[in-house]
């Protein structure tokens, strides 16, 4: 039974407002006005350190590692205050689980702040691992991040699921079906597409019996 990998940012979580108001409180801190929803959504996906470069690019100014430090502190301080699972994820999972999927999460998002959140929200008993943007040297796109995912739960082939191009073209670069998840904060095109949730286990059904052999 092909293991499924969860981004979770955009795809597991609608973590965009507690992102959003950590990161405004920093640039407000330092003079800058608060960036609107649209703006943060469109800087999200890369990782923290270049989430705020892009936060303090919008003015014009180059970010330092105290700004990033600051964002860092507040948001991992504040970070399930209005973040919840999307509509649907808990119920997808339980049916994967259920099927015997292993499952991992593989996210730019520092691991520790990662499984801090599926914990306060009840969703790490679903996840055999959780790697993050600091678990290697490597980040989303690059496939080598997504390969380290597979190899922590002893895998050899997973699908990837995922809102954003950088989960999808991990996946590619590793020869990996995919499921887009249309819901998210990115734009992309995987080997399949989910518009809800609640779609992701036929999908996955679908592609485990497309996928070749080993």
């Amino acid at each position: 039974m092909l293991p499924v990998i969860f981004d979770l940012d955009g795809t597991l979580i609608d973590s965009d407002p507690d992102i959003r108001a950590a990161l405004n409180r920093v640039l407000v801190a330092h003079g800058h006005p608060p960036l609107s929803m649209a703006a943060v959504r469109g800087m999200i996906g890369d990782g923290a350190a270049v989430l705020v470069q892009r936060a303090f690019g919008a003015y014009g100014v180059a970010s330092t590692r105290a700004h990033l430090a600051a964002f860092l502190a507040d948001y991992e301080a504040h970070a399930v205050v209005e973040t919840v699972p999307y509509e649907g994820i808990v119920g997808a999972l339980t049916t994967l689980q259920a099927r015997g999927h292993a499952m991992a999460v593989c996210t730019n998002k520092p691991a520790e702040a990662a499984a801090a959140i599926l914990g306060r929200l009840g969703l790490d008993g679903y996840f055999q691992a959780v790697i993050g943007g600091d678990s290697t040297p490597f980040r989303k796109p690059d496939p080598r991040h997504l390969a380290a995912t597979l190899a922590a739960i002893g895998a050899g082939r997973a699908i990837m699921v995922g809102d954003h191009a950088n989960d999808m073209d991990a996946a590619a670069g590793l020869d990996l079906p995919s499921i887009f998840c249309a819901w998210g904060y990115g734009k992309a095109a995987g080997t399949r597409r989910a518009e809800q949730p609640s779609q992701i286990p036929a999908l996955v059904a679908e592609l485990v019996l497309t996928d070749p052999p080993v």
